[in-house]
C-alpha cells in the first residue's frame, strides 16, 4: 500500500531527485516575514495576480511576487491543458497543469533562492505537448518560510476552508506552535481513515479538496499531506510536504518549522497506512523513540523527490 501510494504522488506530480534544504530564515527566525504562530489566530496568505509578464492567447503569467515564493497564471480558454514546468536550485524537474479557465492559480518555488527555468507547454492531443515559452527567474525570497505558508495546487486552502476554521478551534489554547502541531495531528489521525478503494482507482492528475477529506472522514496519503499542510500552514507554522525515499523504500514525511527547533525534518511520516509524529522536543527518555529521533534526523538516510 505504501508503495502504491507513494507511486501516485510520482504519477501526479514530477520527476527528479533533490535534497530539502534546512535552517531559519535570513535573520533566523520565521517571523522575518511578518507571521508567527499566535495561538488560535489564522493568517491565510493570498497569491495574487496582478501583471502579465507573459500573455498569449491562451493564458497571463504574472511573475511580479516571486519574491514571496511564488509565480501566477491565469488560463484564459476552457477545454485547454497547460503543462508548467519548474526547475531550480535544488535540482528537482517540478511538473504541474491547470486546466480550468479564469482561475488564478499559484506556482511554489520551493527550493528557495537562485536562479530557475520556467518553461510552459500546451497540450496538442493524448501526451503530446508543444512549447509555448521559456522563462529565466531570478529569485531572492523575502523569507524561507512564504514558500511552506501559502497555498498552492496540492496543499489548497483559503480563509473560508473549514480547514482553516478547524484549525483555529484546535489552536485555541495551544500556547505554542508545538503544542498547535500535536492539536493538529491529534484531530487527523483520530478523524480521517484510509480509504483503500479510493486508493484502488484514484485517476492520474487528481488533487486533494481538504474539507472533502473532513467532510467524508476517509483519504488517501495525498489528502493525509495536504490537510495537515494546510492547516499547519493557515497557523502560522510553515510545513513542507516531502516525498522521497527511505533508504531505498518509497516514503513521504512532512517537514515543520518549530520556533524553538528550526526545521524539524521529518517530523511527520506516513508509513503505509498512517501517519507518525516524531516529537521534536525529544522529550521522552525512552530508548526506541531516541533511536527513531536520531535515524529521523540524519538526513544521509533520505532521499527527497519533491518538496510542495
Amino acid at each position: 500500500m505504501l508503495l502504491f501510494c507513494i507511486l501516485l504522488f510520482c504519477m501526479l506530480s514530477c520527476s527528479g531527485c533533490g535534497s530539502a534544504g534546512s535552517g531559519g530564515s535570513k535573520d533566523g527566525s520565521s517571523s522575518s516575514a511578518g507571521i508567527q504562530y499566535e495561538a488560535g489566530k489564522t493568517t491565510v496568505l493570498v497569491p495574487e495576480f496582478e501583471t502579465a509578464d507573459f500573455s498569449s492567447d491562451l493564458l497571463d503569467v504574472d511573475f511580479s511576487h516571486i519574491d514571496q515564493g511564488y509565480f501566477t497564471c491565469v488560463l484564459k480558454e476552457d477545454g485547454v491543458k497547460i503543462n508548467i514546468q519548474i526547475s531550480g536550485p535544488d535540482g528537482v524537474n517540478y511538473k504541474y497543469f491547470i486546466e480550468e479557465a479564469d482561475e488564478v492559480t499559484a506556482f511554489p518555488l520551493t527550493a528557495g533562492d537562485g536562479t530557475y527555468a520556467v518553461v510552459v507547454y500546451e497540450n496538442i492531443g493524448d501526451d503530446q505537448f508543444t512549447a509555448l515559452f521559456a522563462y529565466t527567474l531570478d529569485v531572492e525570497l523575502e523569507s524561507e518560510f512564504l514558500p511552506f505558508l501559502y497555498p498552492n495546487q496540492y496543499v489548497n486552502f483559503t480563509e473560508d476552508s473549514e480547514a482553516v476554521m478547524l484549525a483555529a478551534q484546535l489552536t485555541a489554547n495551544a500556547e505554542t506552535d508545538l503544542d498547535a502541531l500535536n492539536n493538529i495531528y491529534d484531530y487527523i489521525i483520530n478523524h480521517i481513515t484510509y480509504d483503500y478503494e479510493k486508493a484502488a482507482t484514484v485517476e492520474t492528475g487528481y488533487l486533494p479538496d481538504i474539507d472533502e477529506t473532513l467532510a467524508t472522514g476517509t483519504g488517501i496519503c495525498f489528502d493525509y499531506a495536504s490537510l495537515t499542510s494546510a492547516m499547519l500552514r493557515s497557523v502560522s507554522i510553515p510545513a513542507r510536504l516531502v516525498i522521497g525515499y527511505v533508504e531505498d523504500v518509497r516514503h513521504a514525511w512532512i517537514d515543520v518549522y518549530i520556533e524553538s527547533r528550526g526545521w524539524v525534518e521529518s517530523a511527520i511520516q506516513f508509513s503505509g497506512e498512517n501517519w507518525t509524529l516524531l516529537d521534536p522536543t525529544l522529550g521522552s527518555s525512552g530508548s526506541d523513540e531516541e533511536a527513531a529521533a536520531e535515524y529521523m534526523s540524519n538526513s544521509d538516510n533520505y532521499t527527497v523527490l519533491y518538496v510542495r
